[in-house]
């Protein structure tokens, strides 16, 4: 593996005020899979290992934030780019939400796998196993997030309004509702009630499937909030105060779950 800074990764985390003086953000190169990832300072070593995956829209300046909130929270937080098969990070902002979909209709299960799983790699190679290791996905990262807690036994899951819930995005990757009996570990769901993308079936229904797994699962939703609530960089979803209960209830479950070395 070979490792160096994405300067462009950090000048567009620099500009949306992302990154911290105790911070180290780099990308490191895991085979053909670009890593993007935040640590807290070299005389502070972390707690724990938490795989972060993207929203639709990339690697934005966004979602480089929430690595950075992991690492100053002293997790090692590490973004595989699944975008890198179409040779970009992150979609054209100018393009905005519409642009993302095509985008993420290009991945693959198979691909999505192969990616997370190397940002698994880096994981371990850092010295974090299964039970200091999670996952914490926004939008289609949230749906991976849960997907991956069925393939490995990861400490804790955490997934942000996860979509394809009763319809699947990817072959590869069940629905939601299928995958959910079989998760191998601890897993948290955030939910908007006001999504227009995952009705409040869908996450009754979710609730309920998660639960007859034997891992410990719990799904919160949202009254007034809609998807992306927790996407402080637009201002039409965001919503502060669910945003603010749902980070907190996220980094709470890594505590809980994730045992330091």
């Amino acid at each position: 593996m070979t490792t160096g800074t994405n300067d462009a990764a950090s000048s567009r985390a620099g500009q949306a005020g992302a990154l911290k003086n105790h911070l180290r953000v780099e990308v490191a190169r895991r085979d053909t899979v670009p890593l993007t990832i935040a640590a807290p300072a070299a005389d502070d070593p972390p707690r724990g290992g938490v795989i972060v995956v993207q929203d639709a829209r990339g690697i934005t300046p966004y979602l480089v934030s929430v690595c950075d909130r992991l690492a100053g929270a002293g997790w090692l937080a590490v973004a595989p780019h699944l975008y890198h098969r179409d040779g970009r990070d992150e979609v054209d902002p100018a393009g905005g939400w519409a642009g993302a979909v095509p985008a993420m209709e290009t991945l693959t299960g198979t691909g999505i796998d192969a990616d997370v799983d190397a940002a698994l790699t880096h994981l371990t190679e850092s010295g974090f196993d299964a039970e200091q290791s999670a996952i914490v996905g926004f939008c289609m990262g949230g749906t991976v997030a849960l997907h991956t807690a069925t393939r490995h036994p990861l400490a804790a899951a955490v997934s942000f309004y996860g979509g394809g819930v009763s319809t699947p995005y990817w072959s590869g990757v069940p629905p939601l509702v299928e995958a959910a009996p079989a998760l191998r570990g601890p897993w948290l769901g955030l939910y908007g009630e006001e999504d227009q993308l995952i009705t409040t079936d869908e996450i009754g229904a979710l609730r309920a499937a998660a639960a007859r797994s034997r891992a410990p699962t719990e799904l919160v939703s949202y009254p007034g909030a809609g998807h992306a609530f927790h996407s402080d960089d637009r201002e039409a979803v965001y919503r502060p105060v669910a945003a603010a209960d749902a980070w907190s209830r996220a980094l709470a479950f890594l505590d809980e779950h994730v045992h330091p070395r």
